[in-house]
């Protein structure tokens, strides 16, 4: 039996793809100061601060299960003067060190292929860097070399049906549209959003 040609499979760690898109997330912090905090992202019901703070536990999250081999369910209390800026960035240092990949990692009652974490991690923490791009007024679009090898494994990770509350519906993008354009199409955001106030 053959494969299809466009059959989704699994995405290496050894492919640098969760390096890349940390590089991209960090690149889009660092425009962020503190009087943006309160900015509206492509995130609706977040606002810039949330959304770090949303970022910093995905990275703490996916270092955990890196390292680990398991994720707590609850994120870690935020200190009292927590910078969500160096948070994130700490976070990101802290996951660019761990080296070691289990085969399965625990997520509560369920387990999950590291390979797989480590993909479905690298798409959360780009697009992440997306918003947060687009909410400091960067807009700067997902490196086309990342943004296709997500749209490839965009099947392994997003259901169809129902995609709510983790996914919004997609939209269309333009038919010309580059790879990181038909990423955040595909994963409910506007492409070429402008700077919002």
């Amino acid at each position: 039996m053959h494969e299809q040609a466009n059959a989704p499979r699994p995405v290496p760690l050894d492919g640098g793809l969760m390096e890349r898109a940390i590089g991209f997330a960090l690149t889009s912090v660092q425009a962020v100061t503190p009087g943006m905090m309160s900015r509206r992202t492509p995130c609706a019901s977040w606002d810039l601060e949330m959304l770090l703070l949303h970022l910093r536990d995905s990275l703490a999250a996916l270092h955990d299960g890196i390292r680990l081999g398991r994720v707590a369910m609850l994120p870690e209390p935020p200190e009292p003067d927590d910078d969500p800026v160096s948070a994130v960035r700490v976070r990101a240092v802290r996951l660019l060190r761990a080296s070691c990949s289990p085969e399965r990692v625990e997520i509560g009652d369920r387990h999950l292929g590291g390979d797989l974490m480590a993909a479905i991690g690298a798409m959360e923490v780009a697009v992440h860097g997306w918003d947060i791009a687009q909410a400091s007024g960067r807009a700067s679009p997902i490196p086309a070399a990342l943004a296709d090898e997500l749209l490839r494994i965009c099947p392994l990770v997003v259901p169809e049906s129902p995609r709510r509350p983790l996914f919004a519906d997609p939209v269309e993008p333009a038919p010309d549209a580059p790879a990181g354009d038909r990423l955040i199409a595909f994963l409910g955001r506007r492409p070429l959003l402008e700077p919002r106030p």
